[in-house]
């Protein structure tokens, strides 16, 4: 059992989900995550209440979710309801059988709501400036985020279970209603030139359809960029495979499929009244912003690559993790911008995690590991540039097979990580993965020299292997590899 879990109870209106959290409280990794499509927003516009029919599928998720938590001995965990039950008559009546169960159900304002999705997009972007959009089934927040901080929250009523009756009126009073809606909330110039950050299951499962129809050659949802015209060509498409009758093009969820068009329509209008520079899908929404929310300060302010590399480098490592100090110890050789220099920790951090894979497929451990891990506060260019790094290190040379994906960065931004690879490759060699070798040597560059400075009597750790890989990173930088003792 992992030593602490937290668990959020997502009472959507559309989907009623539990997720149990582990490991760093900055950077949570999720060990289990159900939802029930259960539909407490269907009907609502019409009746104003939630039908019985989806209260008994919501409370029978719920009463396993209960029991789902003690057996897993979860003590720590918020059960959230909002814009359906927020908004039914019968709302409250609801939140008392939810109480029977055994929970302690919180109902989370409009605003509430819409501040926890800016939280979550601030705790894996944190240098998102721009506006937030969390579509649900009930509602849609927007959220303006600026210097790590929310400057601005609204809830409105555009969710995708609540917009059928407008968009049956013509999408001429459908774009009506929702410039109106912007406009009296007071975000009609928010987001000019600006990101909008996406968030929600159904624009997520339309970036899916985005890469694919792209040809993207890196499936990740999160950080995900797409042109403001996009959805726009989405919509066609969806349309074109409608007269077909065909499925769409990729896959998506039975439950998301019903909700496509209603989101594509919606995203292409808020993306005419908003006018965003672009679109950036975060995977994080509502609850990981429940979890943010109640970090301190010093907490906040820590790099989510960077935590999350840490954990996994000391999880999977051989010895005590010392990604820190194989950066700094390398870091004298190269002359990165900050950016960069992030990215090149956050590889020195995994530098030891394919140790016990076979040793013909390490190097493919370690491009697996960049590209696919569940990493944020990094983009797909930035994923690459940690696969090649890896790859170097791991002894796979300077291109790794997924060239499609390699593609994604320039040729001098692939150079620059191999490098980084070979300078690691070099310093596990030498210190055998642990901390005494790099803290009794230095590397160094100068006057056309790669030097390598061994202290206080430590030069037999100098064998074949360090001087060849030495060579290595020295031919690489167009240097002269010399040795010297300190």
């Amino acid at each position: 059992m992992f030593e602490q879990t937290t668990a959020i109870v997502d009472i959507g209106s559309n989907s009623v989900r539990l997720v149990v959290y582990a490991g760093s409280p900055r950077v949570p990794f999720v060990i289990f995550n159900e939802k029930v499509l259960a539909g407490l927003g269907e009907g609502l516009a019409k009746t104003g209440e939630l039908t019985r029919q989806s209260q008994r599928r919501a409370l029978a998720a719920l009463r396993r979710f209960r029991i789902l938590t003690q057996q897993m001995d979860v003590s720590d965990y918020r059960v959230v309801a909002t814009a359906a039950v927020r908004d039914a008559a019968n709302g409250p009546a609801f939140m008392d059988e939810v109480r029977a169960i055994g929970f302690e159900p919180e109902m989370l304002s409009g605003g509430e709501e819409a501040h926890m999705a800016g939280q979550g997009v601030l705790s894996a972007i944190p240098e998102a400036d721009g506006v937030v959009g969390d579509l649900g089934g009930g509602s849609l927040e927007l959220v303006d985020v600026a210097g790590g901080e929310i400057r601005r929250a609204v809830s409105l009523p555009l969710g995708v279970l609540r917009l059928a009756p407008w968009i049956a009126k013509g999408e001429a009073a459908f774009a009506k209603k929702v410039a109106m809606a912007i406009e009296e909330a007071g975000f009609t110039r928010q987001a000019r030139k600006r990101p909008f950050f996406l968030v929600g299951g159904s624009w997520r499962a339309l970036a899916r359809i985005d890469i694919q129809l792209n040809g993207y050659p890196l499936p990740i949802i999160h950080h995900y960029s797409m042109r403001s015209e996009r959805p726009a060509e989405i919509q066609l498409a969806l349309q074109e495979l409608e007269r077909r009758k065909r499925k769409t093009p990729t896959p998506v969820t039975a439950s998301r499929g019903p909700t496509l068009p209603t989101a594509t329509l919606l995203l292409r209008q808020l993306v005419e009244e908003l006018r965003p520079s672009h679109l950036v899908v975060s995977s994080f929404g509502i609850r990981e912003g429940l979890l943010y929310d109640r970090l301190d300060a010093d907490m906040r302010a820590r790099d989510p690559l960077l935590e999350a590399a840490r954990e996994a480098g000391r999880g999977l490592g051989r010895f005590a993790e010392h990604g820190a100090l194989l950066d700094r110890w390398l870091a004298p050789v190269f002359d990165d911008e900050p950016d960069a220099a992030r990215l090149r920790l956050a590889a020195c951090m995994l530098a030891d995690v394919a140790w016990q894979a076979h040793p013909d497929f390490r190097a493919e451990r370690g491009v697996d590991m960049a590209l696919h891990g569940n990493w944020v506060g990094i983009d797909g260019p930035g994923r690459v540039m940690m696969a090649q790094a890896l790859h170097s290190n791991f002894g796979g040379g300077r291109e790794f097979a997924e060239q499609d994906v390699a593609a994604l960065c320039n040729p001098e931004e692939l150079k620059r990580a191999s490098d980084w690879g070979l300078a690691m490759r070099l310093g596990q060699r030498l210190s055998g993965g642990v901390a005494e070798g790099l803290a009794l040597s230095t590397l160094s560059r100068t006057d056309g020299k790669l030097r390598l400075t061994l202290k206080n009597g430590s030069k037999d750790l100098y064998g074949e292997v360090v001087e060849r890989r030495l060579s290595t990173l020295a031919a690489a930088l167009g240097l002269q590899p010399e040795v010297s003792a300190g």
